[in-house]
């Protein structure tokens, strides 16, 4: 039976190649966007390339557009195999330090990237339990790594992005958290790193391909026994 996987911002960027990867290993990708033009325009360029591809209207923000998303993935496909966190945003005010961020700015921001990602994943839960070996992928990034944030000798040490950095720390823990409830229920949960890859989030300034920043979710949903409640990269593990 084909595996089925939603990808979450999937219609452009990391996620439309997160979308396209699984696709060549035979999945069925439900492309996630809240755009209903941009997300069946992706769907229709992966089947162009002869992939298994369906739009899904899908707003992390929105309550009422997850739960519309579960049912209609229940309904048509009755079960899911992978879930790729993906959609983020990036912002910040003044010169981007701490002291002039405002908490309006950390609500936007957490809204997506920490809490779309657990209004997500709890809907899609009952969906992904009832497949065999189901995966939950988490799109962090090493700015969330306090480890490294706290390294002289890092190449984050000097950077201070209050709300997207510590957003990413919490999907982090949040990671984890997951990982511990589900980890004797045969869904493995991680967070990946992407690395400094060209999109619009960084106004496409990044040093990496976004095939290459979808490669570690690509690996993590198709490899057999992947570990669960980690931190990854294209090279092992990261701290956190």
């Amino acid at each position: 039976m084909t595996k089925t996987a939603l990808i979450t911002g999937a219609n452009k960027g990391i996620g439309y190649e997160i979308a396209r990867g699984l696709a060549a290993h035979g999945f069925t990708v439900l492309v996630a966007a809240r755009s209903a033009e941009r997300g069946t325009a992706a769907a229709a360029a992966l089947r162009t390339e002869g992939h298994r591809a369906d739009f899904v209207q899908l707003d992390v923000t929105d309550p009422e557009s997850i739960a519309a998303a579960a049912a209609r993935i229940d309904a048509e496909y009755g079960r899911l195999d992978v879930l790729v966190n993906n959609a983020g945003i990036a912002r910040y005010d003044g010169t981007a330090l701490p002291s002039e961020a405002t908490v309006a700015t950390l609500r936007e921001v957490y809204e997506t990237n920490l809490f779309g990602v657990v209004a997500v994943t709890n809907a899609m839960l009952p969906l992904l339990r009832r497949a065999d070996d189901a995966r939950i992928i988490n799109m962090s990034s090493d700015l969330g790594s306090i480890s490294l944030a706290m390294d002289p000798e890092s190449p984050y040490y000097k950077l201070a992005f209050l709300a997207y950095a510590s957003s990413k720390s919490a999907l982090n823990m949040a990671t984890a958290c997951y990982a511990k409830e589900l980890r004797d229920s045969g869904i493995s949960v991680n967070a990946v790193n992407p690395g400094f890859t060209a999109t619009d989030l960084n106004n496409n300034s990044g040093t990496r391909t976004r095939e290459e920043g979808a490669r570690i979710a690509v690996a993590v949903a198709t490899q057999d026994s992947p570990p669960t409640g980690a931190f990854l990269q294209d090279d092992g593990p990261l701290p956190w």
